[in-house]
């Protein structure tokens, strides 16, 4: 029996991890469940461009999910698929989960316009480290894509949604939509399962959970939220320039509003891992600036210095808001 067992072990390491049936992740209510258990998204946003490029690169990821690991996340939230499944494998190994994004023309290329995202889902459903699938990032933000009319979207949005559903039972299907979505987006969308917000009301959004209730009885959860390093301005009590603390206190206080509601949100993909230098100018040097939409809310100067957003800095070194999300994820855990 016990070489039976060795055998069979063997087997099961032979055929890899993505060929296993991976876990069933549920919405009840208002919330997300993974094999029956609750969920709870300590999640970040990961993009991870090294000095100098523009292109993403996994380069760093096992130092990454070292990091990530001692932080406390769980969750991983990437802006288009992983077609590495080496990666995916090692994000699994290491206990975290993922939240697979698909754009609408990204070239053909796993995208919505295509149709080509689907052939992702079908290769990829039955590996562990899944946890959703979502379908574009704030979209509503931008008409113009969509011949001027957003209804284009909503109707691409819910029709890719229905076609995830038929060919994967077992992930449930989300979108990151800019703030909170009017009643044209949530009746033109019903098959969406989970709803995430991209939120960046100062340092306080804690508005928005009541407002979720008011409006949906699904799940959601702060698909983005956070706040940059960089002063544009003597303001609010904060030196003009890098500013470590403005960033640590605002995400403090950002963090505790979210986990203040557990019946309603489901967490949060804090806004980023590691700061971006290719978003607003030499892609060799940091830069201040840089442009997001309805970003006026950004603590605590109203302003998206894109570059400054990580809770790393681009060499991997912790700025003070790294110990903030280690201390609150910790008491989440």
């Amino acid at each position: 029996m016990k070489q039976l067992t060795l055998i069979l072990l063997s087997g099961l390491m032979f055929m890899g991890i993505n060929s296993l049936k991976a876990g069933v992740v549920t919405v009840s209510g208002r919330q997300l469940f993974v094999n029956d258990s609750l969920y709870t998204i300590r999640g970040i946003c990961y993009h991870p461009v090294p000095k100098g490029s523009d292109k993403r690169s996994f380069g760093n990821l096992t130092e990454d999910l070292v990091l990530m690991k001692e932080a406390g996340i769980n969750t991983i939230r990437v802006y288009s698929p992983i077609t590495e499944e080496a990666v995916l494998n090692e994000i699994n190994a290491a206990g975290l989960k993922l939240i697979i994004s698909f754009g609408y023309n990204q070239g053909g290329s796993n995208d919505i316009l295509s149709g080509t995202f689907i052939n992702y889902i079908k290769t990829f459903k039955n590996h562990d480290a899944i946890l959703f699938w979502e379908l574009g990032n704030e979209y509503n933000y931008h008409p113009e894509w969509f011949g001027g009319d957003i209804q284009n979207w909503y109707n691409a949005l819910n029709n890719a949604a229905d076609l995830i559903h038929k060919s994967d039972p077992s992930h449930p299907v989300a979108t990151a939509h800019g703030e909170l979505p009017n009643s044209l987006a949530l009746s033109m969308c019903p098959n969406i399962d989970v709803w995430g917000l991209n939120v960046y009301r100062w340092d306080n959004p804690e508005d928005i959970f009541p407002e979720w209730a008011a409006v949906s009885s699904k799940p959601m959860y702060l698909s983005e939220a956070g706040a940059d390093s960089y002063m544009s301005a003597k303001m609010n009590g904060y030196d003009q320039g890098s500013n470590e603390k403005a960033q640590a206190d605002a995400t403090k206080n950002i963090l505790n509003d979210i986990f203040r509601h557990p019946n309603i949100c489901s967490g949060v993909a804090l806004f980023a891992f590691t700061d971006e230098w290719w978003k607003a100018g030499n892609n060799n040097a940091q830069d201040p600036g840089g442009w997001a939409p309805n970003s006026s809310g950004v603590p605590y100067d109203g302003t998206p210095n894109e570059e400054f957003w990580g809770i790393l800095d681009i060499e991997r070194n912790k700025k003070m808001v790294f110990e903030v999300v280690k201390e609150k994820f910790k008491e989440l855990r």
